[in-house]
């Protein structure tokens, strides 16, 4: 039986349900429109829906370990199938990839898992292994490391999301719009990635 936690979340979410039933019946008449797909961490303090202040309908999120894009051909197709339906079917403008700080996926690059006993996390967190190879190389002080990692690893899956041929054809086409995101936990703030002059700062209106 769930928690009682979640048993009062269900009676709480039924209510909001019962005081906007006009935006839940069109959403169920018209289907889903959203013009975001959100790629985000699996970790449970981190809700693109929350910190984005986002009502049903309006985000298309697809949640992994260490916010993990394979790349097309690597044989893990679920993110993929997620991104094909995201630009092909409902043509999303944007796809935001968000990751966190204190993330664990990025954390078990520096502590590997044990391949005998969580050998699929272990395989899938090698997918950000490049980020973190990366900061190493450019010897970032110890304490700035993890905050570095969780940058790095991100602009890495935006590589990743290009190699798939919806996303390059949407980039090149105009219709579509990549971004890089990191959620702040302690603070609750969010910084984009801006490629003109290569930094984060707060997003922006087209960032």
């Amino acid at each position: 039986m769930p928690t009682p936690q979640i048993l009062a979340g269900i009676r709480q979410f039924q209510e909001c349900h019962q005081g906007d039933p006009e935006l839940f019946a069109r959403l169920a008449a018209h289907g889903q429109s959203p013009d975001v797909l959100v790629i985000a961490c699996c970790d449970s303090r981190v809700s693109p829906e929350l910190i984005t202040s986002a009502k049903p309908g309006d985000l298309f999120v697809v949640r992994t370990v260490g916010t993990v894009v394979p790349p097309f051909g690597s044989g893990q197709m679920g993110v993929g199938a997620a991104i094909e339906f995201g630009v092909l079917e409902l043509g999303v403008g944007h796809i935001i990839v968000c990751g966190h700080t204190d993330c664990g996926g990025i954390q078990a690059l520096n502590s590997p898992p044990d391949w005998s006993r969580r050998s699929h996390l272990a395989r899938w967190v090698e997918h950000a292994r490049p980020a973190k190879t990366t900061v190493d190389a450019r010897r970032v002080p110890e304490e700035e490391r993890h905050l570095a990692t969780v940058r790095q690893n991100v602009l890495l899956q935006l590589e990743h999301l290009r190699s798939y041929d919806p996303v390059r054809e949407g980039e090149r086409a105009g219709t579509l719009t990549l971004h890089a995101w990191v959620y702040h936990l302690e603070t609750g703030a969010i910084e984009a990635y801006n490629e003109e002059p290569g930094a984060w700062s707060p997003p922006a209106s087209g960032a």
